[in-house]
């Protein structure tokens, strides 16, 4: 790592050109969103928020001012002493220390009171009560920790959150505790963030002091720990109150060593080492993380892509080869047809010849037709519908599709369900408009060719013999595939009719396409998010190349 001395080098160096990097770091960090819940998605989003704690937390406060005095944090596991160690420390009873579980409730940080105008207020400080005592050694600010393993929830996510926050961890163990698994776990994270440590193993039998060190010595030199003090504290028997000053006094001495602002500073700086060239694999997995978001993102869009093509042509296929009109359409023209006499016009010189009592009586009888004709088109869109998203999530919940079975849709989803219905029930009625429209337009338009006016008095007569709505039922239910329907308004409109028919049936046709194409559209505004963009992880990665200047 380029990094200065621990002089003022050391804060040019760390507290203004670091800083920037570490600031736009958490910045860029603290917005990284994992939207698909991919595997290892969840660990990495965990290991995010850790990161940005511990910019928050530590590094950046710890940049921004590095002659604030180095916490130091006493922790341990429940019963292990460490709030009667830290007592004997500073010579006073500031910390609850007792035999009922848990005994650090709050935790408590004290520092020489000629640090006062050093000392920088951060989200540790906010966490724990904070007193000025003469028992610290200038230059560190000595915390009681609650228990790692308490009891209670809140105390040990407080513990975990303060040891992120130290400069130096101050961990309190027993002979009878210490091939536990929580202290090497705990150690374990201490050397992956780089934080100074210090071990002090609590209350061992005189007898076994030197059998019980040796072990233990042994084992941090097979966790690479061999370099970690090691301070042993003999069992005293029972007693209350403070500890004699000559049991902790050699651990008083290695504190006071630390004390002091350049030699704090250093620890603070070494700290500050470990922390950054710990940063680079983090950033890695978190980026890592990102561009498998991506790219599995980027795969079920394709796949999203190239399936629809297919269902859409399926979907227009229905529609133009006829499925609205057969079924309860062409029953209900039957039933119609027959009663009224629907067809049976007579035509002259190609008007429609009819009078407007018959003409009344003809719409009257259309209205339920196109009642059913409405009916029967929003339950062939619903169907195509329904169809469409039984494709797509058959294609997206492939094995070789893991994004794809994260955002398929629910079969038989209620909202979706009655978003389609709706949908359907829409399109119909625009259908239906542009009929009417269509009509409309036909009573003041003449076909080229023809004597001027007498497209418009055929489409006038086609009118007044079926009425508007009628005459645009009978055009929408040629255009749906009803043959015989199409003979009759081919005879009473002629090419302009054939003209309306083949328009509706284009625009019933693009209708079921977008039914169909509107079920892959939840999981394409899913995937349209900065989150899952091809640079998504561009931020972070120049980051890192920020970060490496300083390795």
């Amino acid at each position: 790592m380029r990094t200065a001395s621990s002089g003022s080098g050391a804060s040019d160096e760390l507290g203004v050109t670091v800083f920037d990097v570490v600031r736009d770091l958490r910045r860029d960090v603290a917005v990284v969103e994992l939207p698909l819940d991919l595997d290892g998605a969840r660990d990495a989003d965990a290991s995010r928020g850790r990161l940005v704690a511990q910019l928050d937390e530590h590094l950046l406060p710890r940049l921004k001012e590095l002659s604030s005095p180095a916490v130091v944090v006493v922790a341990g596991s429940t019963g292990a002493g460490k709030s009667t160690l830290y007592n004997s420390l500073l010579g006073d009873e500031v910390s609850e220390a007792g035999v009922l579980r848990p005994t650090t409730r709050e935790p408590v940080l004290a520092y020489n009171p000629l640090d006062a105008d050093v000392f920088v207020e951060s989200p540790t400080t906010q966490m724990a009560r904070v007193i000025q005592h003469d028992g610290v050694p200038r230059g560190t600010a000595l915390l009681d920790a609650p228990d790692l393993d308490s009891l209670l929830d809140e105390n040990r996510r407080t513990a975990a959150e303060l040891l992120e926050a130290a400069d130096l961890w101050l961990f309190v163990t027993t002979a009878a505790r210490y091939g536990d698994a929580l202290p090497w776990q705990a150690l374990g994270q201490a050397m992956e963030r780089g934080a100074s440590v210090a071990m002090i193993l609590n209350r061992v039998p005189r007898e076994n002091l030197h059998t019980i060190r040796g072990d233990l010595l042994a084992r941090l030199r097979e966790h690479g720990m061999d370099g970690v003090p090691l301070f042993v504290v003999p069992d005293v028997g029972p007693h209350e109150g403070l500890l004699e000053r000559t049991v902790v006094a050699p651990i008083a001495r290695w504190l006071t060593m630390l004390a002091g602002p350049d030699r704090s500073r250093a620890v603070i700086v070494r700290t500050l080492k470990g922390a950054l060239g710990a940063l680079p694999a983090w950033v890695e997995g978190i980026a890592d993380a990102v561009e498998h978001q991506v790219a599995s993102a980027s795969s079920t869009r394709e796949l999203v892509r190239a399936t629809l093509p297919d269902v859409e042509e399926a979907a227009r296929a229905s529609v133009v080869g006829g499925v609205v009109a057969g079924g309860s359409v062409a029953a209900r023209w039957a039933q119609v047809n027959g009663a009224d006499r629907i067809d049976r016009v007579r035509v002259r010189a190609g008007v429609v010849r009819s009078t407007r009592r018959r003409g009344r009586a003809r719409a009257a009888a259309l209205v339920p037709f196109l009642d059913e004709l409405r009916a029967a088109t929003a339950r062939t869109l619903v169907a195509i519908g329904t169809a469409s998203e039984d494709v797509l999530v058959t294609a997206m919940t492939a094995p070789t599709t893991p994004a794809g079975a994260v955002l398929a849709p629910d079969r038989g989803d209620e909202a979706r369900e009655a978003a389609r219905e709706q949908a359907a029930a829409d399109h119909v009625a625009a259908w239906v408009a542009h009929a009417e429209r269509a009509i409309e337009a036909l009573q003041g338009v003449d076909e080229p060719d023809v004597t001027p006016g007498a497209s418009t008095r055929r489409a006038e007569a086609a009118v007044k013999a079926f009425g508007a709505q009628g005459l645009a039922a009978l055009c929408l239910a040629a255009a749906a595939g009803a043959d015989d329907v199409h003979h009759l308004v081919r005879a009473v409109l002629g090419e302009p009719g054939d003209a309306v028919v083949q328009e509706l049936t284009t625009d019933l046709a693009d209708r079921a396409v977008a039914v169909a194409a509107r079920e892959a559209d939840d999981v394409l505004a899913a995937l349209d998010v900065p989150a899952l963009a091809p640079d998504a992880a561009v931020g972070l990665r120049v980051r890192l190349a920020e970060l490496r200047r300083f390795m």
